[in-house]
């Protein structure tokens, strides 16, 4: 899940290295316990690294400057192997000479056989980190082959795991050569310059022509030129594309904070997801989908495989679908997936929900399930990704860039799309269940504008949140959709503020945690509008009576002109109305909104919280 960028390009100046720092500068979100890089000039191998975020990078570069260089790589780290210091961070030196330098994104699963394999012929080294067993082995196959690429030839097919590994050498200053395995690696194409990134991020400033590579290829790019193989040397291409956003798309827009943006920006992603879904007869359409009707008629059973918010987008889905079509769904989390032996077969179709379309434990799960015979399908919001290249069809988000940590415009984006793959599946069944999905569209559509309105309305959320930066504990209910977007509501919290935040089915309040009000408890209750069937409404209400007589303090998120909730609540957040399954568009962002002003008020980063990083690249 870190983030590495290479140039190679006619900026002979210091602007090589800007290239790169501008590049990290974007991809920090991928991690920031350390960030360094190196160059190839007259001087060999120059490099600087830095534990820490990259503004200490930066400042080390302004005390020593690094000699000018047409050829840099770059990287911003989240530890996994050696903690998160000086020696520990990237570039990875190899050899004697310090001739080469390495950036890796992964994890090398057998780096400890092969360091002892390296240790024993008597190769010193400097970190704790599986990286350098690469760099050293490049080292040592390069003293063999004297080529760079003959030298990533032989040691790829050594290393296990997940892995992008961008090298350089003193000896061929105008090229770096690349290799990926089940982790991410995109290539900018430049004129008379040329880009590699783990995310188009990287190089959106300087071109939006990109080519993805595949799984086990290799890539050396120079000014000029772009060559990809396989593992074994064999030709091989990548796959084009042009972004469709720009810089501007990651910047702040005037915002304060990357999240404060991304949380403004959620009416376009939800209507951006809606753009193009509907033919000219009104029927849906979906983007890339290579399983015929006839196939996804017979789908019988849909597990939905995601982790984290993801997976809350995944729990929404359950409810809508299967009251949509009557399809039997299952949420299931990516990392336990294929190892409680799953039961599917040609008949299931397997839904992937990742941000970024690289979760590392998602992908593995997605794999699993083909190997097993099942039908996959992704929802993203990455073009070219891997997982939606590993599946049999794509729907993607249109929500552009999210660069704060902790998801917000994604998870939005991502319960639309699962709204529009259950009206899908729906007017594939045909009769009253196409009606139903007609019908639900249209409302759909009205969503961005709601959820646009409430944005306009969180003046006192701020100020709810501003008055609580003491707390250290916050409890959230729910009930139907309203149980993920407790859940989720209260993710946001502990990835922000770091305190204790859980979420609850509010019908489980009196199996046990209500145990946990006290005096002074603070308790959101997201209540569901007074149409909600089975009497939800009636009983949530009851809920927030019963905390409210043990002391806590009942922040009750509800429709507006639902009083029933005026008389219980010492708080209330008022919402559009909207129809039952699609208030979690809703309702959740008052919570997004909490989250972001509770630890802006404990004076905390928001976009880059504590021992997180974007996207969750290894297993």
């Amino acid at each position: 899940m870190c983030g590495i960028v290479g140039y190679v390009g006619p900026r002979s100046d210091d602007t090589a290295l800007n290239v790169v720092m501008e590049g990290l500068t974007r991809l920090e979100y991928r991690g920031y316990d350390s960030a360094g890089v190196a160059l190839v000039n007259g001087n060999g191998v120059e490099w600087e690294k830095r534990a820490g975020k990259l503004a200490n990078l930066r400042n080390a570069l302004d005390e020593a400057p690094l000699h000018a260089s047409a050829t840099a790589i770059g990287h911003t780290r989240w530890a996994t192997h050696g903690g998160p210091t000086d020696l520990n961070a990237h570039p990875h030196l190899g050899g004697t000479t310090d001739k080469l330098a390495v950036v890796h994104n992964g994890i090398i699963e057998n780096f400890h056989s092969l360091k002892a394999e390296l240790l024993e012929a008597g190769v010193q080294f400097r970190s704790e980190t599986d990286t350098e067993v690469a760099a050293q082995m490049l080292a040592r196959a390069y003293d063999v082959t004297g080529d760079l690429y003959a030298a990533m030839t032989s040691v790829v097919n050594r290393l296990e795991g997940a892995f992008t590994l961008l090298a350089v050498h003193a000896d061929a200053p105008d090229r770096v050569v690349a290799a990926r395995r089940n982790s991410p690696l995109v290539v900018g194409l430049g004129e008379g310059e040329n880009f590699l990134g783990s995310d188009v991020a990287a190089f959106i400033g300087y071109t939006r022509n990109a080519v993805e590579l595949g799984q086990d290829q290799i890539v050396v790019i120079t000014p000029d030129s772009v060559e990809i193989t396989d593992f074994d040397g064999n030709p091989a291409q990548g796959k084009a594309y042009e972004v469709t956003w720009d810089a501007a798309a990651a910047e702040k827009g005037g915002y304060d904070t990357f999240m404060e943006k991304e949380i403004h920006d959620q009416p376009h992603a939800v209507g951006d997801t809606l753009l193009g879904r509907t033919a000219p007869d009104g029927s849906l359409l979906l983007d890339e989908m290579s399983i015929s009707e006839d196939v996804l008629r017979q789908i019988d059973r849909i597990t939905i495989i995601a982790c984290g918010t993801s997976a809350y987008a995944g729990m929404v889905a359950k409810y809508a679908i299967e009251h949509w079509t009557r399809i039997p769904v299952e949420v299931a989390l990516a990392h336990e997936f294929r190892y409680c032996d799953p039961i599917v077969n040609d008949r299931t179709l397997i839904v992937s929900i990742s941000q970024s379309g690289e979760t590392m434990d998602t992908l593995m799960a997605v794999r699993h399930a083909r190997a097993l015979g099942a039908r996959t399908l992704s929802i993203c919001n990455t073009h070219g990704s891997t997982i939606p290249r590993e599946s049999d069809a794509v729907l993607y988000t249109h929500a552009g860039p999210e660069i704060a940590v902790a998801s917000t415009k994604a998870f939005l984006a991502q319960i639309t799309a699962c709204y529009i793959l259950g009206l899908y599946l729906a007017q594939l069944r045909g009769g009253s269940f196409a009606e139903d999905a007609r019908t639900v569209m249209g409302q759909l559509a009205e969503m961005p504008e709601k959820i646009a309105t409430l944005l306009g309305t969180m003046d006192r959320v701020k100020e709810i949140a501003g008055f609580m930066a003491d707390t250290r504990s916050v409890l959230f209910l729910g009930r139907n959709v309203g149980y993920p977007v407790a859940m989720e509501g209260a993710l946001k919290l502990k990835e922000l503020a770091y305190i204790h935040a859980e979420g609850f089915a509010a019908g489980e309040l009196k199996h046990g945690p209500i145990a946990l009000i006290e005096p002074g408890q603070p308790v959101f209750i997201i209540v569901p509008g007074p149409d909600t069937p089975h009497d939800l409404h009636k009983k949530v209400v009851s809920n927030i009576q019963e905390i409210r007589a043990r002391g806590a303090r009942t922040i009750v998120i509800a429709e507006e002109g639902d009083t029933d909730v005026i008389p219980f609540a010492d708080e209330v957040i008022w919402v559009p109305q909207a129809p039952p399954l699609l208030e979690p568009l809703l309702t959740v962002v008052p919570l997004q909104v909490f989250a972001l002003y509770l630890s802006t008020a404990k004076g905390l980063d928001v976009d880059q919280p504590r021992n997180l990083a974007k996207s969750v690249t290894v297993e």
